[in-house]
């Protein structure tokens, strides 16, 4: 699996190439601008760009851009963006893009190997792999104007948290120690509630709830 990485520090840029090498990626280009960011999504036909937002030469949000161009031109391309914060906007930015094979994690999450791997294979694969911080801030901004939304009990909002994660309805049923079975009351319960129609395909459910929750903002 080839990975175009982007990370300006070079110690931490270094640190993510050994790691993904070790679990069997490729590493296509490992870069630490904007403009080398652009070129190495140009020319290497990735599996998946493994992108920090903020990038040489302006440190603003280089990297989500050109990812979000290379996308453009490669529809669905497999972005997973790193940010040191939880920056709504540019999480609200990659997730009205619309198609699968998105992800958004907090760079504290490189320091959980099997995670941040996971997350990496997930989003190459077409899936989601959204920070909780983020999914609970989105969440919370949304709530406070959305009857929807206000509908929901607390645990629905649980298992609507852990869904957009990407979570089965198997792993969240693991999570929360309760029966599958009863999830899958929660999660029909959920979508009903949102108004939207339920998916057994955990990414488009994803995709599904978030686009819910972007709209009108």
């Amino acid at each position: 699996m080839r990975v175009v990485l982007a990370e300006d520090l070079f110690l931490l840029r270094d640190g993510l190439v050994r790691m993904l090498e070790a679990y069997g990626f490729e590493i296509a280009a490992a870069v630490g601008t904007g403009p080398e960011l652009a070129r190495a999504l140009a020319g290497s036909g990735p599996d998946v760009a493994v992108v920090d937002v903020r990038l040489p030469p302006t440190h603003t949000d280089e990297g989500l851009q050109c990812a979000l161009a290379a996308r453009r031109e490669r529809p669905g391309l497999p972005v997973l963006v790193l940010s040191q914060h939880v920056e709504q906007l540019y999480a609200r930015e990659l997730l009205a893009d619309g198609d699968g094979g998105i992800g958004y994690l907090l760079k504290d999450r490189v320091f959980d190997t099997d995670q941040f791997v996971d997350a990496v294979r997930r989003v190459a694969a077409g899936g989601t792999a959204m920070d909780p911080q983020v999914i609970q801030q989105l969440l919370a901004r949304r709530s406070a104007g959305d009857r929807a939304l206000g509908r929901l009990t607390p645990r629905e909002r649980e298992v609507l948290e852990l869904m957009a994660q990407g979570r089965s309805n198997a792993g969240i049923a693991a999570q929360l120690g309760v029966t599958e079975r009863a999830i899958a009351k929660h999660t029909s319960n959920i979508f009903g509630k949102l108004g939207l129609e339920v998916s057994d395909d955990d990414n488009r459910r994803v995709l599904a709830v978030l686009a819910h929750l972007d709209r009108d903002r």
